[in-house]
């Protein structure tokens, strides 16, 4: 075998300026890992995770099971299993659907509706705020694309009456929640709009709203009561549900379409059974409702406590943000808050527009109301 000094082996000469020139521009990412100080960083809004509740719910409902490693192949040839459609069809029932299909994650779920769904004569619209996987899953569509201003609904209409008799269908996707801003969609209003039209459907990303919104953390679609105006439906479990994977809830023919045509979900392994069981464990915490409870009052703790910071987006959700214009200056904050044993993310551009800076923080169910009094009085 060849002694090969991988060190020598170089990137082509473009790639590397591009990387050169994010570091001068303090726009490179890096991986952290982080060791102690208080969590406002994760997404685990419920603490199923870091609580050890999934960990407890899992072994107390699964404890008699004997689960492989591997799920040994996609779900069409050998990795389908009678716990995945029996955990399918406990999920369209709590999210009052008729079908739903798992993804190996929100990505891959975004990706496979996006991609497969919307055909070269139809058109998508979404927020221009929409998150990346969606936009992925749009550019390997053939359909033609274009977006409206965020949570702009006479901007929504305009582009609907403008394109509405050159394309067959049209879909508006939008999420319920927006990662990186933590405001909420106009859900009512858009659905109130797309009444009005033929061949116009909806398409919403809960990801950051599950276990947040709704009955028994249903999600936002829930709590609006405009769960049957979704074409789909799409739910994240790296977040408030502290497990792993994605589903796409809707129509039975919405789910066989999908097995038919969802290209990540084809040709890839499906989860093992284990990580489908820990997907079944965290609705089951959801049901109990005790952590949604503890967020909802942490929010309100937060937001009352915060009215001082006049940068704060304007959200009610678990995700709040603090407006800090520049890459340096953000990074800077960042770096005191984690000398101080604060975690928060400073999101830069390129991931968000030039100017619109932050730091990112999440709340959570653990969080006392002394770390959010540490976390508000370093800030202001």
């Amino acid at each position: 075998m060849n002694n090969v000094n991988r060190d020598k082996i170089k990137l082509p000469l473009r790639l590397l300026n591009e990387l050169s020139e994010r570091k001068v521009n303090f726009k490179l990412r890096n991986l952290s890992v982080y060791k102690g100080g208080i969590d406002f960083i994760s997404n685990d809004y419920l603490g199923f995770s870091k609580l050890g509740l999934l960990h407890q719910q899992f072994s107390k409902a699964f404890s008699d099971q004997n689960f492989l490693s591997g799920s040994g192949g996609s779900r069409l040839i050998s990795g389908n299993s009678i716990l995945k459609e029996e955990t399918e069809n406990e999920i369209a029932n709590f999210h009052n659907a008729e079908a739903a299909l798992i993804f190996n994650s929100g990505y891959d779920a975004n990706v496979g509706l996006l991609s497969s769904l919307p055909q070269k004569n139809d058109l998508v619209i979404s927020d221009e705020l929409i998150h990346a996987s969606i936009y992925d899953g749009i550019r390997l569509s053939y359909a033609k694309h274009y977006k409206f201003a965020h949570n702009h609904v006479e901007d929504l209409e305009d582009l609907i009456n403008r394109h509405k008799n050159s394309f067959e269908n049209i879909y508006v996707v939008v999420e319920s929640i927006y990662s990186m801003d933590g405001d909420e969609a106009p859900l009512n209003e858009i659905v109130e709009l797309l009444k009005q039209y033929k061949n116009v459907f909806l398409i919403v990303d809960e990801a950051h709203a599950i276990g947040v919104f709704g009955k028994n953390g249903r999600g936002l679609c829930n709590e609006m009561g405009i769960e049957e105006n979704c074409l789909a439906r799409v739910y994240t479990y790296g977040k408030a549900m502290g497990c792993h994977g994605a589903v796409i809830v809707g129509s039975s023919t919405l789910r066989n379409y999908l097995i038919n045509f969802a290209r990540s979900f084809i040709y890839t392994t499906a989860l093992p059974d284990t990580s489908i069981a820990n997907i079944a464990a965290a609705y089951q915490l959801l049901i109990k409702g005790t952590q949604q409870v503890k967020l909802k009052e942490n929010i309100n703790y937060f937001l009352n406590e915060a009215k001082k910071l006049t940068s704060l987006i304007n959200s009610k959700s678990a995700i709040q943000c603090l407006v800090v214009e520049g890459n340096t200056k953000v990074s800077d904050l960042e770096k005191q808050l984690l000398i101080k044993g604060i975690l928060v993310k400073a999101v830069k551009s390129p991931t968000v527009k030039e100017g619109s800076e932050r730091i990112r923080i999440c709340l959570h169910s653990f969080n006392t109301k002394e770390e959010i009094n540490i976390l508000i009085s370093l800030l202001q």
